[in-house]
């Protein structure tokens, strides 16, 4: 029982649609194990670091942990780690919020 290679590459070959099903699958795979969690682990942070405010007690990347006493505009806020001791952190470097101040009632 010898097969020539020829016919065997001729049993085999299917359309060329079906080779690229598989690829397909390991991308919806791929986007919905890592990219989807990803990309809203990335919007909540974003919206995260837009909601902070004066007061909110703050950790950083690095571990700091203070309490936030001013929002600037230009992407950085100023952090009191102890009595009188301020840090300037960029705001995209704070991970956690672990207690937000409730707002100001302007009624």
């Amino acid at each position: 029982m010898l097969v020539t290679p020829a016919y065997a590459q001729a049993a085999g070959g299917g359309s060329p649609v079906m080779s690229f099903i598989p690829l397909l699958l390991i991308f919806a795979i791929m986007w919905f194990l890592l990219i989807r969690p990803q990309q809203k682990k990335m919007k909540e942070h974003q919206a995260m670091v837009a909601a902070l405010r004066r007061g909110d007690e703050v950790v950083t990347q690095g571990g700091v942990v203070g309490k936030v006493t001013k929002v600037k505009d230009d992407g950085e806020v100023e952090v009191e780690i102890a009595q009188g001791v301020k840090i300037r952190v960029i705001k995209h470097t704070i991970a956690q919020v672990v207690s937000k101040t409730e707002p100001a009632n302007t009624n």
